[in-house]
């Protein structure tokens, strides 16, 4: 037999980020509880609003299921000592059982006698084991918690103000602090009352009578149907942001969407702080005409019905007008000065206390632009945009409008460079700066940006490496992780090709003496930087799906250029399942493996006048023409394999490759060698799962 049953947490508003989080964790921790105590059930249904963490299980069995069965444990002679008294593997044996030696029989088996126990116990009570969800709740995990209670050591996001938990139609008692819960919830905080369950299925519709909606995606399809509605009625565009629909969702129980205006004279200010001042401050949803231009309306949502509506809009008009206020204010002050204002004051700004000013930083950063700029082939515009980008581009950070909106440093950056007549590149070039903002996020569009945005992180990197604050496995409070994979990214995305541990070494002695700041010091701490960054790498691989031992491969390689360590991850992952890639890894793998042993030099030249056999010239000549082909790529390189793979193989069959003959030998060493040097360039091929 089975009933559902109901568990619901009831609290104080909880922020609306932990709200979804915390019900599947309530979920996932009922879910092992469950199954650890043999309590079968079908699936397990959650709700949640900002006051309450509710799980329905479904089908939930009454009972555990009886045991009756026989428990084989060691043979005689280990359960016994010689003089017939018990072992402790025999008392082990039992005491997992729950049984003591008096219930062991001995039986014998294959002419072998074992000890046994006839192990019966009838299935404990679904009602009294789910008396341990309270430990569950106890357990839970929050980024932030209160504590509360006569001893003020019990935790949880929020203070506990009521507790259901019905099994069918049967109360289970679970007991929190003084709380012990029953079958009342509470509706809607405003609109609904009290509601006494007759049963743990009567939960949804029973909250939906007192204004509470539980399901939240339900909850979250009404708020778009309403904001879509909205919008056709008014041909308005509203750009859905997932994230603030998430948000909003968990902020309310019972949503009611409307629009609300602003006076057009505020549309003179940079859109982005009219949408950070409306999503980010107030949680609304911006709203565009048909043309996709922001105007001078928003929608919110609610927690309630439609009544004294206006009452609503009005009052959440002049919250945003204050705000907007503010924003039209600091815009104006901002624009009245040059930006040299706003670059001199930069000197006094603190980068960080270990490292140095921003002003410092900004010149450590135009070097080491201006440094791959030439790596890279840049052309002079290029360079000449860069270097006025890089002297500039953290200006606004004095601004009063960043002061304000600190999210919005790179944006009135763009901004106001574009007011004071800088060019489209240069302007974008200090918003993009700050590109990717998050681990996936935006890349730069632009070729100055992104030089710019590379330059910022190896010098944050640099610098922090300099300085000693290096990240530990768990801790990353300066998100030099980040910066490290946003290099990797964007070096990918440009496909600018650059060798990470040459440029390293060569910006740290550029750097050298230019600024205060620390720098790195000596060979180890340049290979930590290198090694820190290469591992993002690893990241992107990842992330992008590439299987772990095409991973394994490429990062055991000393190869140090991401666009070629992507390219050899793309040819062994492309080539994988292929009918030859088996023999080819193989044939190379061998190579490796003769070198090991003979712990060859590498620097031997190979005489063809040592050559006995065909194979040597045939081996010889294919070689050649791999080295004499210009810009081979990783996939031309793999594909040269497998046609020179039957080569290799014939060259092991008719030579003697460990040859008596010491100069035989060393030019046979040579020649497999300079293959090695070839297959290298892919990867580790011994770390390839080969089948």
């Amino acid at each position: 037999m089975t009933k559902d049953y109901l568990f619901e947490v009831g609290t104080e508003e909880m922020p609306a980020h932990v709200v979804s989080r915390s019900v599947k964790q309530l979920a996932d921790r009922t879910k092992k509880f469950l199954k650890e105590n043999g309590l079968s059930f079908k699936d397990i249904k959650t709700f949640s609003t900002p006051r309450r963490l509710t799980i329905l299980v479904q089908d939930l069995a009454e009972k555990q299921a009886d045991i009756d069965e026989v428990k084989k444990g060691p043979a005689k002679k280990i359960a016994q000592d010689a003089d017939g008294n018990w072992t402790k593997a025999a008392e082990g044996f039992v005491r997992g059982q729950g049984m003591t030696t008096d219930d062991i029989y001995f039986e014998e088996l294959k002419g072998t006698e074992y000890a046994y126990v006839h192990v019966q116990k009838e299935g404990k009570k679904a009602e009294d084991i789910l008396m341990g969800m309270s430990e569950i709740v106890e357990d839970m995990n929050f980024p932030t918690k209160m504590r509360w209670g006569a001893s003020g050591d019990f935790e949880f996001v929020r203070p506990i103000h009521w507790m259901v938990s019905l099994f069918g139609s049967e109360v289970i008692p679970v007991k929190l602090l003084d709380i012990v819960a029953g079958r009342k919830t509470q509706g809607h905080r405003f609109l609904g009352d009290s509601v006494v369950l007759a049963n743990a299925d009567d939960y949804e519709e029973a909250l939906k009578s007192q204004y509470v909606i539980a399901d939240a995606d339900e909850r979250k399809g009404i708020i778009l149907n309403q904001i879509n509605e909205l919008a056709a009625q008014h041909n308005w565009k509203v750009n859905i942001d997932q994230g603030l629909l998430e948000e909003v969702t968990n902020l309310v129980e019972y949503p009611t969407v409307f629009a609300g205006s602003f006076d057009e004279k505020y549309l003179n200010i940079p859109d982005e702080v009219l949408i950070t001042s409306m999503k980010d401050n107030q949680r609304y949803f911006e709203v565009y005409d048909e043309d996709g231009k922001l105007i001078n309306h928003f929608i919110s949502i609610r927690n309630g019905n439609s009544e004294y509506l206006d009452n609503v809009i009005s009052g959440n008009e002049k919250v945003l007008v204050a705000r907007l206020d503010d924003a039209q204010f600091f815009y104006d002050e901002d624009k009245k000065y040059p930006l040299s204002h706003f670059v001199d004051k930069l000197a006094n700004v603190s980068f960080h206390d270990k490292i140095g000013s921003v002003a410092e930083h900004m010149l450590r950063v135009k070097l080491i632009g201006d440094y791959l700029a030439n790596q890279l082939g840049l052309s002079d515009d290029e360079v000449k945009d860069f270097d006025r980008a890089a002297d500039i581009y953290k200006f606004d950070l004095v601004t009063a409008m960043v002061g304000e909106f600190a999210e919005l440093q790179g944006v009135m950056g763009m901004h106001y460079a574009k007011l004071a007549g800088e060019n489209e590149n240069v302007s974008n070039a200090i918003r993009e700066s700050y590109m990717p903002i998050s681990a996936e996020g935006k890349l730069p569009s632009s070729v100055v940006g992104s030089l710019l945005s590379i330059a910022e992180k190896l010098d944050t990197i640099i610098s922090f490496f300099g300085a000693g604050m290096i990240p530990s496995s768990s801790n990353d409070p300066y998100a030099l992780r980040r910066s490290a994979y946003g290099i990797v990214r964007i070096l990918l995305n440009e496909n600018w090709s650059l060798s990470i541990k040459q440029i390293l070494q060569d910006l740290i002695e550029i750097l050298n003496g230019k600024t205060p700041a620390k720098l790195p010091k000596g060979q180890d701490q340049e290979d930590e930087i290198s090694s820190f960054i290469r591992d993002r790498i690893k990241q992107y691989l990842q992330t992008n799906n590439y299987s772990y031992d095409v991973i394994d491969a490429v990062l055991a390689s000393s190869q140090q250029d991401p666009i070629q360590m992507l390219e050899a991850a793309k040819t062994l992952q492309a080539h994988h399942d292929d009918q030859d890639f088996k023999p080819v890894v193989e044939s190379l793998n061998r190579i490796n493996n003769i070198l090991d042993k003979a712990k060859f030099d590498n620097k031997i030249q190979i005489n063809p006048e040592l050559f006995e056999s065909n194979s040597e010239n045939e081996l010889f000549a294919a070689v050649n023409q791999f080295e004499e082909q210009e810009d081979l790529s990783i996939a031309d390189l793999y594909n040269g394999f497998v046609e020179l793979q039957p080569i290799i193989d014939n060259f092991f069959e008719s030579n003697m490759i460990l040859d008596k003959d010491e100069k035989i030998k060393a030019n046979r060493l040579a020649q497999i060698a300079r293959v090695n040097n070839l297959a290298e360039r892919i990867g580790d091929l011994s770390q390839l799962v080969i089948k």
